[in-house]
Parts: C-alpha cells; sequence; structure tokens
C-alpha cells in the first residue's frame, strides 16, 4: 500500500477511534522488515501526540498461516502483562478500513540487537548484554508457561512429524536447489529421532536477537514480531534462538554476533528458569537449521523472481549447506 493511500485510510479510522474529527494523521512510514507489512503513524490531537504500529497482511493472498494477522493479536491478548510485549490497541477483521484485517500497537522507543557487529549494543558491557539474553531467557519460558487454551483462536497443537514435513511444500520451490541436498538426510533423521515428550504451549517460532525490542539500556520492552506463532512443542524456540547463535551452523567468516551470549550458554540459562530436565534439545536445534535453510531457498527463490524484493537472501544463501551441515551433526 502506497503511503499517500495509508494517510487517506488511517485519517478517518484515527477519527473515529478517537472520536474526534479534528485529530491529524502524520509521519507515516514503512517499517523495516524481511516480511510483511507494517508501517508507523504519529496521531496528533489537541492534548497528545501518539505513535502507533500497523500491521497488515500482504494483499490479496489467502488469510492464513503467517498471513493472518489475527493470530498475532490471539497469541498477544493471551500474553500476561509481566511477559514483556505490545498490547494490541484496536484490531480486526472490518475491510472498510484497509481492506483486509489489521491490528495496531504502540511504538516503543529503544531498538533491537543487530549482528553485524556494530550499534548500540557492542558499546554496552558484557554483563548488561548477558543480562539481556537472561531477560529474554526468562521472557521466553514465560510465554512457554502461558495455557496455550486461551488463544484458542491458533488451533491445535502441531504434531512433531508435522513440523518436519510440513517445511516439503517450501522445498520444492526453493532457489539453488543444490545448497539443499542434504535435506533428504536430515529430514529422515530428524523423522526417526521424533521427541516422544516434550512440553507443549504457545510458541513465538521467531525467537531471536532481531524480534527482541530493548530500551538504549538494556532492558526488555517488548518480544516482537510473532507472524509464526503456533501452538505445539515450546522447544521450538529454544531450538531457534540456540540456531541463531551458534558458530557452526553459519557462513559467517567475519564472526558476527559473537558478543553475545552463544547457544550453549543460551540453553544453560533456558534450563535453569524453567526448573526442570528438557531432552531433546539438540533435535529442537537440528530443526530449526533445517527449518531456515529451506526458509532461505524458498525467500530467496521470491526474492529473484521480484515477487518480493530482498537482497538480504543472498547474503544468507551462503549458510544454507552449513545449516544442514550442522543439524546433520546434531542428530548424526
Amino acid at each position: 500500500m502506497e503511503l499517500e493511500e495509508l494517510q487517506q485510510r488511517l485519517t478517518p479510522f484515527c477519527r473515529a477511534k478517537y472520536a474526534d474529527n479534528a485529530v491529524a494523521v502524520s509521519a507515516i512510514f514503512k517499517m523495516p522488515g524481511h516480511a510483511g507489512f507494517a508501517y508507523g503513524f504519529s496521531v496528533q490531537s489537541k492534548d497528545s501526540t501518539d505513535k502507533w504500529y500497523l500491521r497488515l497482511p500482504p494483499p490479496n493472498v489467502k488469510l492464513q498461516g503467517t498471513a493472518d494477522v489475527l493470530r498475532q493479536v490471539a497469541a498477544l491478548d493471551a500474553m500476561p502483562d509481566q511477559i514483556p510485549h505490545c498490547q494490541v490497541k484496536w484490531s480486526g477483521d472490518d475491510s472498510q478500513w484497509f481492506g483486509r484485517p489489521y491490528f495496531i500497537v504502540p511504538q516503543l522507543e529503544g531498538d533491537v540487537v543487530r549482528l553485524d557487529g556494530a550499534g548500540w549494543v557492542t558499546k554496552l558491557e558484557q554483563a548488561a548484554r548477558i543480562n539481556m539474553a537472561r531477560q529474554a531467557i526468562h521472557a521466553l519460558v514465560a510465554i512457554h508457561q502461558v495455557d496455550w487454551r486461551q488463544a484458542a483462536y491458533l488451533g491445535a497443537p502441531v504434531a512433531f512429524e508435522e513440523d518436519v514435513t510440513r517445511w516439503d511444500r517450501f522445498l520444492e520451490k526453493a532457489a539453488d536447489p543444490h545448497c539443499l541436498k542434504l535435506v533428504p538426510t536430515v529430514r529422515a533423521l530428524l523423522l526417526k529421532q521424533l521427541p516422544e515428550d516434550t512440553p507443549v504451549g504457545i510458541f513465538h517460532g521467531d525467537f531471536q536477537w532481531s524480534n527482541l525490542f530493548y530500551s538504549p539500556q538494556g532492558k526488555l520492552l517488548a518480544v516482537i514480531d510473532w507472524e509464526l506463532v503456533g501452538v505445539g512443542a515450546v522447544l521450538n524456540d529454544i531450538g531457534w534462538y540456540a540456531t541463531f547463535n551458534d558458530p557452526q551452523a553459519w557462513a559467517d567468516p567475519q564472526n558476527r554476533g559473537l558478543y553475545m551470549p552463544q547457544a550453549d550458554e543460551l540453553i544453560d540459562m533456558y534450563l535453569h528458569a524453567y526448573g526442570r530436565n528438557l531432552p531433546d534439545i539438540n533435535w529442537y536445534r537440528a530443526l530449526a537449521a533445517y527449518k531456515f535453510s529451506i526458509i532461505t531457498g524458498f525467500n530467496l527463490m521470491l526474492h529473484r523472481r521480484g515477487k518480493r524484493h530482498d537482497p538480504m537472501w543472498e547474503t544468507t544463501r551462503e549458510s544454507m549447506q552449513p545449516l544442514l551441515e550442522r543439524a546433520y551433526s546434531l542428530l548424526a
């Protein structure tokens, strides 16, 4: 949606929600990110200026899976106040406003952690960075302890086997299939070693530094971007988080992100915070590496075909094979 059109839609929306025909919408901009359609904007009334964040699904797609933004609303609404998250102010599927479902949350002042070796986080003391990780882990454990039945819109838990096989359809369309030669081998090992028992609950689906929003002092303000939220094995999240902080999984000669706690340390924090032994974490680490390798191939295809311009995937492509090799080493 062009910003001019969005301005024309936001103005009557905000006047209706504020019950004030004098409010004005300004400072509309597209939010950064690699998926979805998100925008920031400001609303001026006679008493204050409020800053908001609007999330919309892509146009002309089936409103299911990641395109169903109301799944994110269901998850956010289920979170208790002690879990840092964005409170949904408005949401709905009334197409009169934006032509598709939407939700709106307040903008926060701060930033996520970027693993390019630059930026505000590298200026913090090591103890502060460790504390940032500990805050994230405690938030993650709290998310996993939420009763998933409070978010019935998310559906029934995903079966272990389905969490392996549901990526097959993305594999068929992935670019550079030669980088995915290990997929059949890793897939077979994952299915052979399916966990027999694991805690079930709400999982975030993309729990990593770029989806953790902190104050400039390193206080966790919100877990953001719940696009991949679901119900199933909660260890999906710690496996994902560990994989994104595992140097052996990535083609990264610059060693980006090594200033933050790494996979083994994050897992130890999680086990300590959870308070019980949790088997099969390596299986979930392998699953995360397997999934992201395929996801990279699929998004690389979308980028190269001009369906979703995002050159980041050309860089991430270099890690498709290392991710699968790491998955194999964790399972073999």
